[in-house]
């Protein structure tokens, strides 16, 4: 498999055992060059052993393939993701494998684990290969496991493995002045400890003759001349604002602004003691999530987000508060008005827009295949509908389905990680020719046949377009940004094709710098952000300890009854927070069907939905852990009443005092003493 000469210019130093970013645009052959470095590293390294780190677990298997392609049997390689079920420790597999592509949640778990079975150093890897690596900033999981690396490297630590960063897409870091630009780019190189960010130079236009960028076409429509049924959602959202009483809060219904605003007020009334304007809010953010459904698709399918919402409501909730009572009955009465709306108004000029583009490609000779990017997996579910559906689609030969990240949501069916791969073979052998995606196929999504992109009223970052972008692949291919003339997201859409163009100012500069200032600024960089790390621990060390767990009581998020204490909880697995006080049980039920899930778990399984018996609340799920019946919580669904007020915490990480693991072995002899078989 002979590369390219600019893959051979970008990878020069990585063989010579530098450490390198390789800057190439999507469909360039970054992996490929990538998998060349891992081959010749297994050749002349003594001991060499690879580990390949993925953002996304379709990537796994697709790294896979282009990996095996290069080392041709002559390694042994393996692949771990969270959808495998039960499977050998990590530790173990590094051990018997030469090389080893996983999603980096998986690493950052086995470097954690105190399991030897389980258990990895980043010394026992002599290539690390970071894919996608411009996600290497802040908290995020790639960042976590490059500041092992910057730790050891500051200690001196021997040996420590070469990093590879691949990306298409460093970005700006929401700098929109060069110097800004060029500070992020320095960040990131000083985060995976970068000798050079590498891109063609000699071999430039041989590069650009390769890669050919899709035509770009903005496709923008007028928006609703009439809207009565946003119009009534709207006034019924201004009857809930009457009820709140507070003239100060903002009426720009339909906005991503307003929604964060609401969002706030929810957990500002909680930690008030104000639960009737928690309910209110809440309510007022499920209508706003119908008006933005309603601006991106159509009337009934924000109807239906709703009736959802309410048939829920009705099912669980036992209906404590008042104002629960008078929101139900607000949409009970007004149902069959929104219903004749939704059915008998105007039709989405963006849809009208979408239609005309998939008739025009989808209508025309050969055979293509393309991507409709959206933002939320609501619209996605919403958009497949609509193909389905649409009479003027009907004799286009569209063969569509969704893709969107697994998990659960209360609102869309279930998509698993194993949904997920079969939906991309069938668009890869050309079963499927249409996937409705949202973000999780931006990156590295590799169909070469792929010629038709859509971006679908979004309004992202210029990583986001820059990747979106790059899944078309075949020649003549067409890039479509759909949006409402004047509209926040095409303003933003021009924003992003400006700040593209900085960024790769940004890099160049950084490519010119004098290599020992350059140096100078990564290693001054890599000590503040060391640094930093420290006191953020320190932080969260001081945060856990501001009480002592027997002083904080867990009540309801909803009616505010007490459940409990913070010492009656354990983690498990470092991440699930149950309650082991066997008498927190009598505050829930549980459902009798139990919780989907995707995914495999070594020593437990999903049980049933737990909600507050009081209120109805949705509170988590129970756990079956070897045997053991334990109910996990969301951290959203308690309230925590210390000796200095309320707080409602975002993530279990950040609660005011010391959560310890759960012991299996002492739980089960305080409480299932009675079960001695003496």
């Amino acid at each position: 498999m002979e590369l390219r000469p600019y893959q051979w210019e970008v990878i020069a130093p990585a063989l010579e055992g530098k450490n390198i970013i390789i800057w190439l645009p999507t469909g360039a052959g970054k992996t490929r060059a990538a998998a060349y470095v891992a081959k010749r590293h297994l050749e002349t390294v003594n001991g060499a052993k690879v580990v390949v780190l993925v953002n996304r677990v379709h990537l796994v298997t697709q790294h896979y393939e282009e990996f095996n392609r290069m080392l041709d049997g002559r390694w042994a390689i393996t692949t771990l993701s969270g959808d495998m079920g039960p499977r050998p420790g990590f530790g173990h597999l590094a051990r018997r494998n030469d090389l080893l592509i996983c999603t980096a949640e998986l690493l950052q778990m086995a470097l954690s684990s105190t399991e030897e079975e389980e258990h990895v150093e980043l010394n026992a890897f002599s290539l690390l290969v970071v894919d996608e690596c411009h996600h290497t900033h802040k908290d995020t999981v790639y960042n976590v496991i490059l500041s092992r690396y910057l730790e050891h490297k500051l200690r001196r630590t021997q040996p420590l493995p070469q990093v590879l960063g691949l990306t298409a897409s460093p970005g700006t870091g929401k700098a929109t002045k060069l110097d800004g630009a060029i500070d992020h780019i320095l960040q990131l190189c000083a985060n995976l400890d970068t000798w050079r960010i590498m891109s063609p130079q000699t071999y430039r236009s041989q590069l650009q003759e390769h890669n050919h960028r899709p035509c770009k076409q903005y496709d923008l429509c007028h928006r609703r001349s009439q809207d009565p049924f946003g119009d009534m959602l709207k006034k019924l959202m201004e009857q809930v604002h009457d009820r709140l009483d507070m003239p100060e809060l903002s009426q720009d219904f339909g906005t991503q602004t307003y929604e964060q605003q609401v969002v706030e007020l929810c957990k500002t009334a909680a930690e008030s003691g104000l639960l009737q304007q928690r309910v209110y809010a809440l309510h007022l953010r499920r209508y706003n999530d119908a008006l933005l459904i309603h601006d991106t698709v159509r009337a009934v399918d924000a109807l239906a987000t709703l009736r959802d919402f309410y048939f829920k409501e009705r099912a669980t909730k036992t209906q404590v508060l008042h104002a629960e009572r008078w929101l139900l009955a607000l949409f009970n009465d007004h149902e069959k008005e929104l219903n004749r709306l939704a059915t008998h108004g105007p039709e989405n000029p963006k849809l009208k827009m979408l239609e005309q583009i998939l008739q025009t490609q989808f209508g025309s000779p050969g055979s293509p295949r393309g991507i409709i990017f959206t933002r939320t997996r609501q619209s996605a579910h919403s958009l497949l509908l609509w193909l389905q559906q649409q009479p003027g689609l009907q004799t286009v030969d569209i063969r569509a389905q969704m893709l969107i990240g697994a998990g659960n949501s209360s609102q869309i069916p279930h998509m698993t990680q194993r949904d997920q791969q079969e939906v991309i073979r069938k668009f890869r052998d050309g079963t499927l020719n249409l996937l409705v995606a949202t973000s999780v196929a931006e990156e590295g999504l590799d169909i070469p046949q792929c010629n038709v992109i859509v971006r679908y009223g979004l309004l992202t970052n210029e990583i986001s377009m820059v990747q979106a972008r790059g899944r078309a692949r075949a020649n003549e291919s067409v890039y479509s940004f759909v949006a409402t003339q004047g509209s926040r997201e095409l303003r933003r859409e021009q924003t992003n094709e400006a700040l593209e163009i900085l960024m790769e100012r940004a890099v160049a500069a950084v490519q010119q710098m004098d290599q020992a200032e350059y140096q100078a600024k990564i290693r001054d960089l890599q000590r503040e952000a060391v640094v930093r790390r420290v006191v953020q621990a320190a932080q969260r060390e001081s945060q856990q300890q501001q009480f002592p767990a027997e002083h904080v009581q867990l009540l309801c998020i909803n009616c505010t009854a007490a459940v409990g204490h913070g010492s009656d909880l354990r983690k498990v697995e470092g991440t699930h927070h149950i309650n082991v006080n066997p008498n927190f049980s009598i505050y829930y039920n549980v459902s009798d069907k139990p919780v989907v899930m995707d995914r495999v778990f070594k020593d437990w399984m999903p049980g049933g939905v737990i909600n507050c018996k009081n209120c109805g609340e949705h509170w988590g799920l129970q756990m079956i852990y070897k045997s053991l019946k334990l109910p996990v919580l969301k951290v959203r669904s308690m309230l925590l009443q210390t000796p200095r007020g309320r707080i409602q915490a975002k993530k279990w990480s950040r609660v005011p005092f010391l959560v310890t693991d759960f012991n299996y072995g002492e739980y089960c002899a305080q409480n299932l003493s009675d079960l001695s078989l003496d």
